[in-house]
C-alpha cells in the first residue's frame, strides 16, 4: 500500500490535464466579464444615440423625400 501512494505521487499523468482547466476557466471568466462591459456600454451607447435622435426630430431636420 505504502508503495502504491509513493508511486501515485510521483505520477505526473494528468497534471497538463490540470494546467489546462485551470487556464480554460480563467479565460472563459475574462471572457464573460469583458461581453458583460460591451453589453452594458452598448446599452448606454444606445440609449444616447436615442436621445439624440428624439431630440433631433424635433428640428425639422429629415430629408423625407417630398
Amino acid at each position: 500500500m505504502i508503495k502504491f501512494f509513493k508511486n501515485f505521487r510521483k505520477d505526473e499523468d494528468g497534471a497538463v490535464t490540470v494546467d489546462w482547466v485551470v487556464l480554460t476557466a480563467a479565460v472563459v471568466a475574462l471572457a464573460i466579464a469583458a461581453f458583460g462591459m460591451i453589453g452594458e456600454n452598448t446599452e448606454n451607447l444606445s440609449a444616447a444615440i436615442a436621445a439624440d435622435i428624439a431630440a433631433a426630430g424635433g428640428e425639422g431636420g429629415g430629408g423625407g423625400g417630398e
